[in-house]
């Protein structure tokens, strides 16, 4: 009745809400609704709210959450163009096997810990409760797959930022790489779902930072939460 959600409290109804466009409609309804009801609110402003953080915050946030998709979607990838697709070589003997190719295995890896770092530093920044409690599940969620994460070579600093050895992780089984970031409910997928979660948030707030007074002027509000109208 409620959707379902995982041991790691994610509810992939709400996800779905979010990912098609519904839970933006319905946070716009809200302030609509929120304003009209509100017999102060055309002294005051034309505008509803005004967000916490900056347009430049916000996009960076929202630029760092799509980064992280596509790296989790690159490893994730099935059919002939997944980096899980072992190909065939032939040895000095003409002896044939199938291997991973850890190469590229390692580079979309690797770009995938750097997307996790920009996000983690960019949601970081944010003054918005909605995006700093998504980029905490993130993390506690990367904690939460700290074992399998060091059995690849990927630890955990102190800072809560990732890095990757590069010799441990081609020494690594790539089975456990696989299940770590290409199968659905993996490590990888749900930083996906985290990521998508705080882009959300971003767009959300970002229509509350952009804004136009009563007067009809562009008004940028990024620190008291007011916008004051401006008369000549």
């Amino acid at each position: 009745m409620f959707g379902t959600s995982d041991l790691l409290g994610i509810n992939y109804s709400d996800y779905a809400t979010i990912r098609n466009g519904s839970y933006t409609k319905l946070m716009k309804a809200y302030y609509k609704k929120a304003a009209s009801d509100d017999p102060s609110s055309s002294s005051v402003s034309a505008a509803t709210s005004t967000s916490k953080d900056s347009s430049k915050t916000l996009a960076n946030i929202e630029s760092a959450a799509d980064d992280l998709k596509k790296a989790s979607e690159t490893l994730r990838t099935n059919g002939d163009k997944s980096l899980f697709t072992k190909k065939q070589t032939t040895d000095k003997d003409g002896k044939v096997s199938y291997e991973y190719d850890t190469d590229k295995i390692y580079k979309a890896v690797s770009d995938f810990v750097d997307s996790y770092n920009k996000m983690l530093k960019e949601g970081g920044d944010s003054n918005t409760n909605s995006i700093l409690r998504s980029t905490k599940s993130m993390v506690n969620l990367t904690k939460a797959n700290s074992n399998m994460l060091s059995m690849v070579g990927i630890t955990i600093g102190t800072d809560n930022k990732l890095s990757i050895d590069e010799t441990a992780f081609k020494k690594a089984d790539m089975n456990t790489v696989k299940s770590l970031f290409h199968t659905t409910g993996g490590f990888g997928y749900q930083t996906s779902v985290q990521a998508g979660m705080i882009e959300s948030y971003a767009k959300s707030e970002a229509e509350k930072a952009n804004t136009y007074n009563k007067s009809g002027l562009y008004t940028y509000n990024y620190t008291t939460g007011e916008i004051y109208n401006t008369t000549t």
